[in-house]
């Protein structure tokens, strides 16, 4: 086992690392969630789900709701 100043020296290199991983995850997770939310823009007028892009959107639509009339803004699409 290390003693003394040795100890003291590998205590706050571990503690150091240790930060600089928390802060790295912390930074990258929120990054991500927030990106993510950023990207749903096209939102579902029957459930409100959120979608990517039209593409996507138009494809729940006609899975999930294929009863109602598809929107106009998905008619092009």
């Amino acid at each position: 086992m290390a003693r003394g100043q040795q100890k003291l020296q590998s205590q706050a290199k571990a503690s150091e690392k240790n930060s600089k991983l928390k802060k790295q995850q912390g930074h990258s997770a929120n990054d991500q969630k927030k990106a993510a939310q950023k990207a749903l823009v096209h939102v579902c007028t029957v459930c409100k789900a959120q979608m990517p892009d039209p593409k996507t959107y138009k494809q729940h639509y006609e899975n999930k709701h294929p009863k109602n009339d598809l929107p106009e803004e998905l008619k092009d699409v």
